[in-house]
């Protein structure tokens, strides 16, 4: 039987996971000052109380042996032995419930079931809780006041912020992570530190400032080790990303070309496929758009989304194929893949949904709908206003270049 003040907290975790007030406790064997003093572990508990409160509560004698942080600590450990997809939303379920209920836990077993929460919303495309658990976890680490914890939580929190169209708040949490790293002098691993300036590259071009961009995935690959490998593979390709958004298609389709040869599908068939569904977008981008390029990537990569693909990379490829078929001028096919593609609206970043949006927009202005337009310049306002210039800059060329309607004169903006 656990002792003081661990029985108090069992006892606390039990009544509230079984939906019980304090009130529901108290009778003629048990009054509410002497639950509390046993709640608060300020007196032991004795045998006619605990067999009071099992009949109570309707649980077992050895239900009090059991220490009051062991349900998270188990099922936190249970998480990391599963890697069955289908049972990712069982054990996020789980360990959501268990997180709700614990009290009294551990800091470092919540930030570490945290973390593995937040992990499990992202694989299953809930990116918005995702970045509510991140936030929470961050906070976490801050009131822990452990450095290392503090810049990775930064980091994760910053990936999938940006993945949610905010870029300033990206930008913010891996500049925070880098200046913690450098005035602690933390021991992060380099590949880490690397890939966060990686990051801190694509937010800067995101906003527009292309020259802080440039700068710092020129310094990444300045200090890789090797030119081939997972992290070079990744670096070419921001590279590449910032050259396309300077306008600069030759010198990005050279960093993309080092970025494919980088890698090879048996090291890692995740990113092998992302980087082909990267380069296919990279050309559909390009002015004008190299279909033949994007065509040749989106089929290479198709077998590998069987093996690989994730539900996300599954609706990236086919809104990059109704990309690919409306620069062909198949409209009805454009529509249909567009139609499948906003199925998973939400799993797509939100630089690809508001692609999306375009492309609905384009393909209801080709079948006459007069508002279609309007609305895509609504959208190109609002990405304007998010400060993320060089995509809001792409949605007014979309608007320009669209044929117009018989009852918009061509000039109108």
């Amino acid at each position: 039987m656990l002792e003081q003040p661990e029985f108090g907290r069992r006892l606390r975790q039990l009544r509230r996971q079984l939906g019980k007030s304090q009130a529901d406790l108290t009778g003629p064997g048990m009054s509410a000052a002497y639950l509390s003093r046993l709640e608060s572990g300020a007196r032991p508990p004795t045998q006619r109380a605990i067999e009071y409160l099992v009949d109570r509560l309707g649980v077992q004698a050895e239900s009090f042996d059991v220490p009051p942080d062991s349900d998270l600590a188990d099922i936190l450990a249970a998480s990391f032995t599963v890697f069955d997809k289908e049972r990712d939303a069982e054990m996020r379920t789980m360990l959501q419930n268990v997180l709700d209920e614990a009290v009294d836990v551990d800091p470092q077993t919540r930030w570490q079931a945290l973390s593995q929460l937040a992990r499990l919303h992202g694989a299953l495309g809930d990116y918005e809780d995702e970045r509510d658990v991140l936030q929470e976890m961050r906070d976490l680490s801050d009131v822990m006041e452990r450095p290392l914890l503090r810049v990775h939580s930064r980091i994760r929190f910053a990936r999938t912020v940006r993945n949610l169209g905010d870029a300033e708040s990206a930008r913010q949490g891996v500049r925070e992570a880098l200046d913690l790293s450098e005035r602690h002098r933390l021991h992060v691993p380099a590949t880490e530190l690397l890939r966060s300036k990686l990051l801190l590259a694509s937010v800067e071009a995101e906003l527009g400032n292309l020259a802080e961009a440039v700068r710092q995935s020129s310094d990444v690959i300045a200090s890789l080790p090797r030119t081939e490998g997972a992290l070079a593979a990744e670096s070419f390709w921001v590279a590449a990303t910032v050259q396309t958004r300077l306008g600069h298609y030759e010198q990005a389709t050279a960093q993309l070309q080092r970025a494919l040869a980088a890698l090879d599908s048996r090291e890692d068939l995740t990113l092998w496929m992302r980087l082909r569904l990267a380069a296919a977008s990279l050309a559909l981008q390009a002015g004008p758009p190299r279909i033949e390029e994007a065509d040749a990537c989106l089929r290479a990569v198709e077998p590998a989304l069987g093996l690989a693909g994730t539900p996300r990379h599954h609706h990236e490829y086919l809104f990059l194929r109704a990309q690919l078929a409306f620069q062909k001028g198949e409209t009805g096919e454009a529509c249909e893949l567009c139609r499948r593609a906003e199925e998973g609206l939400e799993l797509l970043s939100y630089r690809d949904r508001i692609r999306l949006e375009v492309l609905r927009g384009l393909l209801d202005a080709a079948a006459g709908n007069e508002g279609a337009l309007p609305r895509v310049r609504s959208l190109a306002a609002q990405v304007q206003q998010a400060g993320m210039l060089d995509l809001a800059a792409e949605v007014w060329r979309a608007v320009a270049e669209a044929p117009a309607s018989p009852a918009e004169p061509s000039g109108s903006v």
